[in-house]
């Protein structure tokens, strides 16, 4: 039986409490080893010598292991089997090119990936081997590497055949280097990269600098990059972008039809849900080494503060139980606002819906975004969202690099449509609501709007829609507070279907609330005034007058 075995067997045994995609990956793993049609087999010789490498080795620098050799927990074992013993058949290479492993803070992932990353420099027979720790900043990029250099040090066999300078390694074993490598490093250019470590990515707003790493990788014949992160408050950048290829790869293993990718290595200790952080017995879903790296008592105080202290709680979820949230100043919880159901309204029953309109306009620096909302009967309280967004096409460039986040990906996705010129044509909008009633059959009962809206649009919309269709909303507190309570109930119950648009969930993201003496709200912008809300407030000028006209609307539909 090997660790991946072992580990597989106290899972299921009870053992050891892991999150269930922890669980799901490592019964996939088992069937694998026994698969004799997948294209891929399992060497135990190289799996072993990573593992013999790092405990021969490597030496632990700090805290109560300090200058102790790094002896792996069956975790640790396990997942580095996983990654350095399943080969081709063919050719004999590793399978897996990208790991992501999203593990709690102060269960050992640094040290873990200092000890990979002088395997891949000294010991993985690459020539000229280059390895790099990289993040956003530099300080950050130099966690890993520093925790490198200190095992050199520590390691009189690796410290005869390296020499540690100022800012790399150097291996006199195979002319190879290992580097920090940040962002604002200057030029990134000319990296041919044999093994790269990306930190902390919850916090990196773009995919930059995970692009220049994969691109420096294609002249390696068995590159490897692992991703190591908590989760953290940054919405809709490289991190979600990685988690859900997590739960791809993971639902695509059951499913012929699902998403595919053999070649990365998806690994993520979390909480199932948020409500179990409460629960001791859970706390190991998100943190395997609690009881040996990680002290369970001074967990035990942290979670005690935040029961006292709400204030604590999000920066405890995100740090200590991957549980992804949103900033100190939103509005709602990632939690509360993420629905990843979608649907097609082209195939929906029954045509002939009746639906709600809304739209939020900007003239250049916001996004303009109209949305239609629709039940398909009494009996279902699922409400449907429908929406699209403008951005002015001679601005667009400006917007991806300024906002940091992925516009062209949406611009792509058909999520967002490029206005030409240098400012909003508002008869997109238009166009767009008459698109939504003739292509998805959805007839437009009311459409909710900014009284303060452009009058030309207003007008011109009257013409489309009928003088009795277009209801202004008054941008107040006394207007929108109650509303904006029901809607957040209605997002927490899953009873919001936007179709997973990432757009509208970056925007949800960004919501803050303005508070009056009498406990009133409204929204409003987070301190960022780059974090977009313009698909909130459209939602939200929409799901007014359906809340105005709901008894009505129950009649109809």
């Amino acid at each position: 039986m090997n660790f991946i075995e072992e580990y597989h067997h106290g899972i299921a045994a009870g053992k050891y409490t892991v999150s269930d995609k922890v669980r799901r990956l490592y019964a996939y793993l088992v069937e694998q080893l026994h698969d004799a049609d997948s294209p891929y087999i399992f060497d135990q010789a190289k799996a072993d010598k990573a593992i013999l490498f790092i405990e021969s080795f490597c030496r632990h620098s700090k805290g109560r292991f300090g200058g102790k050799p790094f002896l792996l927990e069956l975790w640790e074992k396990a997942f580095i089997e996983a990654a350095f013993g399943f080969v081709s058949k063919e050719t004999g290479l590793r399978r897996f090119r990208e790991i992501i492993l999203i593990v709690a803070r102060k269960n050992g992932k640094s040290a873990l990936g200092s000890a990979i990353a002088l395997y891949l420099l000294f010991a993985d027979g690459e020539p000229g081997a280059e390895i790099y720790s990289a993040a956003t900043k530099r300080d950050q990029a130099k966690i890993i590497w520093n925790e490198a250099v200190k095992m050199v040090k520590k390691s009189p066999s690796l410290r005869k055949r390296s020499k540690c300078l100022v800012s790399e390694i150097r291996s006199s074993v195979n002319e190879g280097i290992f580097k920090p490598l940040a962002s604002d490093s200057g030029s990134l250019d000319g990296l041919n990269v044999h093994g790269a470590f990306l930190d902390e990515v919850h916090a990196w707003k773009d995919k930059n600098l995970y692009d220049v790493i994969v691109d420096g990788e294609t002249a390696r014949t068995q590159p490897m990059t692992i991703i190591t992160s908590t989760a953290g408050t940054v919405r809709e950048g490289i991190y979600d972008q990685k988690y859900k290829e997590c739960e791809d790869i993971i639902n695509g293993w059951n499913d012929p039809e699902g998403y595919h990718d053999d070649k990365v290595l998806p690994i993520v200790y979390e909480l199932d849900n948020r409500q179990e952080w409460t629960r001791p017995s859970c706390w190991g879903k998100a943190n395997p080494s609690l009881d040996v790296i990680k002290d369970r008592e001074e967990l035990a105080r942290k979670v005690a503060r935040a029961k006292a202290n709400p204030l604590l709680v999000k920066n405890l979820l995100t740090k200590d139980f991957n549980v992804r949230e949103t900033s100190g100043e939103a509005f709602l919880s990632f939690e509360q606002l993420n629905n990843e159901a979608e649907f097609d309204p082209l195939t929906q029953e029954p045509r002939g819906r009746y639906g709600f309109g809304g739209f939020d306009l900007s003239a250049t620096t916001d996004l303009t975004c109209a949305t239609v909302i629709y039940r398909t009967s009494p009996e279902d309280p699922i409400i449907y969202v429908l929406q699209k967004y403008w951005i002015p096409e001679d601005l667009f460039e400006k917007r991806i690099h300024e906002d940091n986040v992925p516009y062209d990906v949406w611009h792509q996705r058909g999520l967002l449509d490029l206005s030409p010129g240098n400012k909003i044509d508002y008869r997109l909008i238009t166009a767009w609501f008459n698109h939504v009633q003739d292509d998805y059959d959805i007839l437009l009962y009311k459409i909710g709007y900014d009284s303060w809206s452009a009058t030309y649009l207003v007008q011109e919309m009257k013409e489309q829609f009928g003088e009795a269709v277009l209801d202004p909303v008054i941008q107040g507190k006394k207007t929108l507070s109650a509303p904006m309570h029901t809607l957040a109930a209605e997002l927490e119950a899953k009873h919001i279907n936007y179709n997973n648009n990432p757009i509208l969930k970056w925007c949800m993201v960004n919501v803050a609330v303005d508070v009056d003496k009498n406990g009133n709200i409204q929204p409003t912008k987070q301190h960022n005034k780059k974090m977009r809300i313009d698909g909130f407030a459209a939602l939200l000028d929409a799901f007014v007058v359906y809340e105005r006209n709901l008894e009505d609307y129950n009649n109809l539909i």
